[in-house]
């Protein structure tokens, strides 16, 4: 007997019963996002390797060791996107979509990463994410903040997530600030952690979202990013605060947030719950006004976010905030050969009719008893249940199945008039 095939480590497959929470969660980010004005964009999977190192940076963990990149037929290196940012300002830029303009865009699919599988985390993951080009004020930071926490609101999700606050400022003034993290760190380099005495050489910011333990209490003490802000982006920061207070968005500011990736400047934001574990953070974001022009486009200011789904599906799962829908509305049970035919035609005829009902017709056959214990697992709230008597007399059995309501016969030529006022 041959070995069966499994799905590739930290890949995984989502299954039936997953996909409905996939479903609503993606659909209540896309009535979202329509209601201010936001337009899907969809890009490649795989793109040239060297856009993720001119953006993301050559002496991140993502390029030095998480990218899956291979050498195509042409000798050409590509790699499968391990995010959506880059992606997105290379397309846009391609198709002449950024220079003097506003866009706000979306964008939805999965992302590739090599880092060691765990809940909420895999190798092939799906995030949405949100970028807006051409606007520099605090408002669109705002707006992209008010944006999150309205699908929060939506999703039933506010009360269990919390939102962090940041500026990283202008390149001059991170630098300024770099130079004081690195002055601090090396004083105590021999109790950072293993990672952490590597980007104090590569990456030194990143030092400060360590969550090593024992790293966390040395940069409690670390210097005060906001100390080193330069007037332009303290003033936007402080303008963004205003805005959110107005709105009644409640925040913590937190000097240690950071990002990731290079390419982040001024301001950066986290949505963080404390139900899913050490993997807390569903939403982030911030301002990347330097990357247009670093992947060769005119200097365009520009700010996004990204949420990965596993990790907000999980959320939904866990918290039970997922609207449970039955499979089908009505199962049509079916005894008899004449009556499989007429029943498929008779569906075929209630599909057009409303094409919004969701109607099971049973298929394979199957003792009556099987198809209705078929009928009852559907979830759905009625049988139309169709034989040899209801062929004679060109009618259709209605027995309703969640609720205490006597079998009533109805004419098959009446059917959907009856479904209709029954579903409306």
């Amino acid at each position: 007997m041959s070995k069966s095939i499994q799905a590739i480590r930290g890949m995984r497959d989502i299954l039936p019963e997953e996909t409905p929470c996939w479903q609503y969660l993606e659909s209540a980010v896309q009535e979202t996002l329509a209601a201010y004005g936001y337009r899907e964009i969809r890009f490649p999977i795989l793109e040239k390797t060297e856009l993720f190192k001119r953006s993301i940076g050559e002496v991140t963990d993502i390029v030095e060791k998480e990218m899956y990149t291979f050498d195509d037929r042409n000798g050409d290196s590509l790699t499968l996107r391990p995010e959506g940012t880059a992606v997105c300002v290379r397309a846009g830029i391609e198709s002449g979509l950024l220079y003097n303009q506003v866009q706000k865009m979306w964008y939805k699919g999965p992302m590739f990463r090599h880092e060691r599988p765990q809940k909420g985390r895999y190798r092939q993951f799906h995030q949405v994410g949100v970028e807006v080009f051409g606007l520099s004020g605090p408002d669109i930071d705002a707006e992209l903040i008010l944006i999150t926490r309205r699908l929060w609101e939506k999703l039933g999700l506010l009360s269990n997530v919390r939102l962090e606050l940041n500026t990283l400022g202008t390149k001059a003034s991170r630098l300024v600030y770099r130079q004081k993290l690195i002055d601090y760190l090396v004083q105590h380099e021999d109790a950072l952690d293993e990672d952490s005495q590597k980007r104090l050489k590569t990456n030194p910011l990143r030092v400060l979202d360590s969550k090593n333990h024992d790293t966390q209490k040395i940069v409690a003490n670390a210097p005060n990013m906001l100390d080193c802000m330069d007037e332009e982006s303290t003033a936007h920061f402080e303008q963004l605060k205003q805005y959110l207070d107005d709105a009644g968005v409640e925040y913590v500011v937190n000097p240690r947030l950071v990002r990731g990736l290079d390419y982040y400047s001024k301001t950066v934001f986290e949505w963080i719950t404390d139900d899913l574990g050490a993997q807390g953070t569903v939403c982030a974001g911030g301002r990347f006004d330097a990357l247009v022009e670093q992947l060769g486009g005119k200097s365009t200011p520009a700010i996004g976010f990204a949420m990965g789904l596993e990790r907000l599906v999980s959320l939904l799962t866990d918290l039970a905030k997922v609207p449970v829908e039955a499979q089908a509305d009505c199962y049509v049970v079916l005894a008899g050969d004449a009556a499989q035919r007429q029943g498929l035609q008779l569906a075929e005829s209630v599909h057009n009719a409303l094409p919004a009902l969701k109607l099971l017709t049973n298929c394979g056959g199957g003792s009556f008893k099987a198809q209705m214990k078929k009928a009852d697992r559907s979830g759905a709230r009625l049988a139309l249940i169709i034989g040899d008597d209801e062929i004679a007399g060109n009618t259709v059995n209605v027995k309703f199945l969640r609720q205490k309501k006597p079998q009533q016969t109805v004419a098959m030529n009446d059917l959907t008039d009856f479904l209709s006022a029954l579903f409306d």
